[in-house]
């Protein structure tokens, strides 16, 4: 983790920084199960990971409160649509572009969301192309 990323994590409050590490963990551990390489660095301040081509960029930051832990993606897909569909009221969804984590994260749930936004764009040219 870069001295940067980790500032930005030294930066939240806790039990919201515990939270988001451990999203950020998932988010590695995911990345490493579909052998996609992630580049950590901070967009808006928060922490990144960038899967190049395959996928959409996966942030973590915080809620304006700064209390708890939000794991965000860019508003122009159609995923936290998708995650509200799949998972109902296991995974609390803010808008078009985050999913809130007040508690322990659900890691099955989290793990599926990190994996499709990883993979947002490999699996659109799939499903075109048949």
């Amino acid at each position: 983790m870069s001295p940067e990323v980790r500032a930005a994590f030294d930066g939240m409050q806790a039990p919201a920084r515990e939270r988001a590490l451990a999203l950020r963990d998932l988010v590695l551990r995911v990345a490493k199960a579909e052998g996609i390489a992630l580049e950590e660095t901070l967009k808006w301040g928060e922490p990144a990971y960038l899967p190049g081509r395959a996928g959409t960029t996966v942030r973590i930051g915080t809620d304006k409160s700064g209390a708890q832990a939000r794991l965000l993606v860019n508003c122009q897909t159609t995923l936290v649509e998708d995650w509200r569909w799949m998972f109902g009221g296991r995974l609390h969804c803010e808008g078009n572009r985050a999913v809130l984590v007040q508690g322990p994260p659900d890691e099955e749930a989290l793990g599926i969301c990190v994996a499709m936004a990883l993979t947002y764009h490999a699996s659109k040219r799939k499903a075109a192309h048949g």
